[in-house]
């Protein structure tokens, strides 16, 4: 198909389609007058339950009883919780706990998500529809009209009319926030203090740094500029399964080198707590508590793959971007007699994600 277009004389010339689409036009604009119609909406096909009431019936009845299923579902995770508790060093009842209450969770929110799609698919009414866009805010016809469509909706749905579906859906979704209320009682001990038991680690004074998960101490002769060790404290490696992951949950540190000269101090004291340009920050970042470990050599930024909070370990770990609103906590650190990097002390700070109740 030939088009007029003008080249930079102004005179008028053809280019064929295949000029235009290799991009050897002999001019600089082209009146495209091929647009392709509008196709319209394919025919449309009836479901089974379109042309059978009683699959439609039936249909119905299965979305109802998914709904109920899901109130037993999350029934049985509060029945999980209360009579399958973890006792302290038994990792068979942690294993049943936590099995139990995955799967009544999963039913329950399982159930309710097959009953919403079954619901859409089967039981609503099915028909295409257009709706045109406007830019502005619509007129009071089209308010009017947007009431009309919810009521529309509601008659099409069969939300109003269909007691068994309607009653089964307000049931399973008052149910299902019910055992979160019950697990999130148990999170915590409600007779301590959030602050002592976050600001309390494995670390203590001498403790040496060791390697995740081996255990090997660190001399500060093996950290090169730039490099950085994932770090646990000497002992842990060692302890019972459940012990060790409750402790590392609040003690692993992130070990890093730079040169001495591009760290940042706003205290003499935080100074002291670094070692030839050696410096230890929690993992646990501010946020939400997940481990922060992506460290950017020329930029010294820590990520957090989470929620992409970044941390400036140049400048003591101030947040730079992100959610997180506080800095990751310092470990003070120093060398023993043998060249090995140990603790001054513990952590100053509670470690991981900030609560109302923490210190200022």
């Amino acid at each position: 198909m030939a088009k007029i277009v003008k080249s930079s004389d102004g005179s008028e010339l053809v280019a064929s389609s295949q000029e235009r689409l290799s991009g050897k036009e002999l001019g600089t604009a082209v009146v495209t007058t091929d647009a392709f119609e509008n196709p319209g909406l394919p025919p449309h096909r009836q479901r089974v339950t379109d042309t059978d009431p009683r699959r439609l019936a039936r249909a119905a009845r299965i979305v109802g009883w998914l709904f109920y299923l899901s109130i037993a579902g999350s029934l049985f995770t509060i029945f999980a919780y209360m009579f399958f508790p973890i006792e302290d060093g038994d990792t068979t009842s942690l294993r049943l706990s936590t099995l139990y209450i995955g799967l009544g969770s999963a039913f329950a929110m399982l159930a309710i998500g097959v009953a919403a799609v079954h619901w859409g698919k089967a039981v609503m009414a099915d028909k295409e529809g257009v709706d045109e866009r406007h830019p502005v805010r619509g007129t009071q016809a089209t308010r009017d009209r947007a009431v009309e469509i919810f009521k529309e909706a509601d008659e099409e749905s069969g939300f109003s009319r269909r007691s068994l579906i309607r009653n089964g859906m307000i049931g399973a979704f008052v149910v299902f926030p019910l055992p979160a209320i019950a697990l999130f009682r148990g999170l915590a001990p409600m007779d301590v203090d959030p602050n002592n038991e976050l600001k309390h680690t494995f670390w203590k004074e001498g403790l040496r740094l060791t390697r995740d998960p081996t255990g090997v101490a660190i001399k500060a002769s093996d950290m090169t500029i730039g490099s950085s060790v994932h770090v646990i404290p000497e002992g842990l490696a060692e302890l019972p399964e459940h012990e060790k992951l409750d402790a590392k949950a609040k003690a692993a540190v992130l070990l890093v080198r730079l040169k001495p000269e591009d760290l940042k101090w706003t205290s003499e004291k935080r100074k002291g707590w670094s070692y030839d340009g050696i410096v230890a920050y929690s993992k646990i970042c501010t946020h939400v508590g997940c481990p922060v470990a992506l460290y950017e050599q020329q930029t010294h930024h820590l990520l957090c793959p989470c929620h992409q909070s970044q941390f400036d370990i140049s400048n003591e770990c101030k947040v730079i971007f992100g959610p997180a609103a506080r800095p990751l906590p310092q470990l003070p650190i120093t060398v023993d007699a043998e060249g090995y990097l140990v603790a001054r002390s513990d952590f100053e700070e509670p470690v991981g994600p900030s609560f109302w109740e923490r210190e200022k």
